[in-house]
């Protein structure tokens, strides 16, 4: 029971920061996510004097994904009050071109003005449609929600850290008599520290093995698939490879740094 104690507080406080940890991963994963997505759906408009060459502004402006002539007739369909096919045909070779311009990715509002400015440099494009009031807007909304995550999970980890430490520094004056006459023999810092260390990254395993457990798990969901699958878009809840050596990385060396720390700052009496 004692020795459970000892190690709850240490685990309760690495379990919190690992789940920081994968959630801002996951937030960050579905944001990107939905941006793909934001971005199959999202197109620019030309209207354009004359047929637009593809392949030579597709080498020039790299942001474009692909380009597709818009047909004139739903337009001129709805104009057609009894106008003869002779004059439909005339109408649709004095009418200007409209282009859909699809992008690779969705873009910033920076990156969507300097993609109109190099449409705009073409002489016979007249106008462009970017839709800027709409993206904007979606925009500062994605990087709002994930700000707001960053902050969070910045908050989490500052205050799990300060739980870690007051942990651990409990945990060193609860051997403090042990350590100072260890060190009265001669015995080296590490080695008076040795018990502290080891707990640290037993504890560091232990929480990391709890991590794995509970985002194995939700990585193999079916609601929270569904939940993703009714925004539209696919994320990896949880990679078994990197998410795991990340996490594993993360417990060790927050644990070791923190007992460090405690160590470097013991004082031993005289």
């Amino acid at each position: 029971m004692k020795s459970f104690k000892n190690h709850i507080s240490l685990v309760i406080a690495l379990v919190s920061i690992l789940f920081s940890l994968q959630i801002f991963t996951i937030v960050d994963r579905s944001i990107d996510a939905y941006k793909e997505n934001l971005a199959k759906n999202y197109s620019l408009v030309i209207v354009s004097q004359k047929t637009v060459q593809n392949k030579d502004m597709l080498n020039k402006i790299k942001e474009l994904a692909s380009i597709e002539e818009l047909s004139p007739d739903s337009v001129i369909q709805k104009l057609n009050t009894g106008i003869s096919q002779k004059n439909i045909e005339l109408l649709k070779v004095t009418l200007p071109k409209f282009y859909k311009f699809k992008l690779k990715k969705y873009p910033t509002p920076a990156k969507l003005e300097k993609i109109k400015k190099l449409l705009l440099q073409y002489p016979y494009i007249t106008k462009v449609e970017t839709f800027s009031n709409t993206h904007d807007t979606t925009y500062k909304l994605l990087l709002l929600f994930k700000n707001v995550i960053s902050v969070l999970a910045v908050l989490i980890l500052l205050v799990t850290i300060l739980l870690i430490f007051k942990e651990l520094r409990i945990w060193q004056f609860k051997h403090y008599e042990r350590m100072n006459i260890m060190g009265l023999f001669g015995a080296p810092t590490w080695l008076r520290s040795a018990v502290l260390f080891r707990l640290s990254i037993v504890d560091a395993f232990i929480a990391f093995g709890i991590s794995f457990v509970v985002f194995s798990y939700f990585s193999s969901s079916i609601w929270i698939a569904e939940q993703f699958e009714n925004i539209g878009i696919s994320v990896v809840v949880f990679d078994k490879i990197y998410d795991s050596l990340l996490m594993l990385g993360v417990s060790i060396v927050v644990s070791i740094l923190l007992a460090s720390f405690i160590v470097l700052g013991h004082k031993e009496e005289v």
